[in-house]
Formats: structure tokens, C-alpha cells, sequence
């Protein structure tokens, strides 16, 4: 979109880039979209065109991610969280709803720890609580090793996995090959096997927050990203949270469902605003 900016965020670690849309002005609720482990902002084409105009929106690329390199691979959530909020600093984005897909909605958790009260609605897409409660231990220790398994797949088969792995549209899988290819097969194993350790680093810091605002829980009814179902279901039940199964999507549902993923998100506006 030509009405987007790209903007820079300097860190100890390297540089964040971020790309704002603000066509909707400064009146309108901010959207915050935080792509999964391994993707980029490419992940949020379909929402930052349905909301151009209806919301203002930003989304980065992770650190370490896509455009967002060289990084160093020596952070934490916390950190992300805090990098995040300077961004928000820089761009005046006081009180965002923030959208994370995967490891974005981990990121998200932090953040509403870190900054209670600073984010008024969050959604979910296909990620899971950082509450430790949730975990057994055995799943936090496989989180640590990793990598040996990345390593010991051809890159040829890792990146079909990855593709139809998340994925259950054509063009869902396509944009997930894509963003693979973006790397080499060991900058993707040493990115993903890194990412998981930064998860189990934050589950185990056994974390006692709240999220503070409205929130909604999205999950792909084909999602096969190890049991980001059943754990959706429990986070829904544990702490009371409404959960939309996304029809016709996996893992990457608002690639393969766009339509209805912006219609829940769009309900989830309607409350924040009515709220406020």
C-alpha cells in the first residue's frame, strides 16, 4: 500500500523494522499485528488491507526475522515485549489491540504482563498461554531439543513440512514456502529451535498476569501445529475466554481464512470501542 510508512527501531541486538498504516487517523483504534515464529509482515497482507482506513494498523517484522536482520539471538520474550513497546513509544500507539499469530500471541502475553493496562483487546490466532499451569513438563523440555530434529531433515522435505504443516489453502501454503526459502536451511534451524527455547524460557518463569482487556481465541480447525488445539481449549476454559474455531484453515488461519478472521477481529474492535 503507498499509504504505508516503514519505520526502524534500533536495538542492542540489530534493527526492527515495522511498516505503519495511518490512513484511518488519530481517532481510530490501532491494530498491532505480531507475525509466528519464522514469518513476517507478509503474514498480515489480507488484514492490513480489509483495515486500511478502519483501523490503523502496524506490524513488524520479529527480530530475527525477515527484514529484520542481522539479529542477534540472545534475547528474551520479556525483551521482544519491551522492543515492542519502544516501537509503540516511537509511533505515539498508546493503547493497541494486539493481534499475534503463534509465537506473536506469546509475545502479546508478555507484553500485557509487562505493560498491565496498555493493551485493550487482544486476539489470539492459533497460539497458546504462557501460563505455566498449562505445560506439562515433558512438552517444556522438548521445546529445549529442537534443533537435532530441524537438522537431520533435507531442506527440500523441512520446507514442504513447514509449508503444509501451517497451512491448508494453496496460497497459505505458497506465502509459508516463501518465507522459508527467505533462509538458508541453517539460519532456519538455528531461528526456530531458538524460538522454542525462548518459549519455554517464558512458560517456566511461571508468570502470574492477567490480560487486562477484552480478548477472543482464534484456532484453525485443521491447525497441526503440534497441540495448539487442545491447548486452546483449555486456556478457553481455564480462563473463560471465547474460542472461534477458524473453518477451513490450519495453523496459519488468517492466510487461509482471511474473510472470517477479519469479521472476529472486527467484532473484537466493536467491543474495545464500545468499551471505551
Amino acid at each position: 500500500m503507498d499509504i504505508t510508512r516503514q519505520g526502524m527501531h534500533e536495538t542492542r541486538w540489530g534493527v526492527i523494522r515495522y511498516w505503519v498504516d495511518a490512513a484511518a487517523g488519530p481517532g481510530a483504534p490501532w491494530l498491532v499485528l505480531l507475525p509466528g515464529l519464522t514469518a513476517d509482515h507478509r503474514l498480515f497482507e489480507d488484514q492490513l488491507a480489509h483495515f486500511s482506513g478502519r483501523a490503523n494498523c502496524l506490524v513488524w517484522d520479529p527480530p530475527a526475522h525477515g527484514a529484520s536482520r542481522p539479529f542477534a539471538l540472545d534475547f528474551t520474550m520479556d525483551d521482544m515485549a519491551r522492543m515492542l513497546a519502544g516501537i509503540l513509544d516511537a509511533e505515539g500507539v498508546a493503547h493497541p489491540v494486539l493481534v499475534g499469530q503463534s509465537m506473536g500471541g506469546y509475545v502479546s502475553q508478555a507484553f500485557c504482563d509487562l505493560f498491565p493496562g496498555r493493551a485493550v483487546g487482544f486476539a489470539s490466532i492459533d497460539s497458546a498461554p504462557l501460563r505455566r499451569r498449562y505445560y506439562p513438563t515433558w512438552e517444556i523440555k522438548a521445546l529445549r531439543h529442537t534443533k537435532w530434529m530441524y537438522q537431520m531433515i533435507p531442506w527440500s522435505w523441512l520446507a514442504s513440512w513447514g509449508a503444509w504443516g501451517t497451512a491448508v489453502t494453496p496460497p497459505a501454503r505458497t506465502q509459508m514456502r516463501q518465507f522459508m526459502e527467505g533462509y538458508t536451511k541453517k539460519e532456519y534451524v538455528e531461528l526456530a529451535a531458538f524460538g522454542y527455547r525462548l518459549l519455554a524460557d517464558a512458560v517456566e518463569a511461571n508468570r502470574a498476569y492477567e490480560l487486562g482487556c477484552p480478548a477472543l481465541l482464534l484456532c484453525g480447525e485443521h491447525d497441526r501445529a503440534g497441540d495448539v488445539k487442545p491447548f486452546n481449549r483449555r486456556w478457553a476454559k481455564g480462563e473463560g475466554l471465547p474460542l472461534v474455531w477458524v473453518p477451513d484453515a490450519g495453523h496459519n488461519s488468517n492466510v487461509d481464512n482471511p474473510s472470517f478472521v477479519n469479521a472476529q477481529i472486527e467484532g473484537l474492535l466493536e467491543r474495545v470501542v464500545s468499551g471505551a
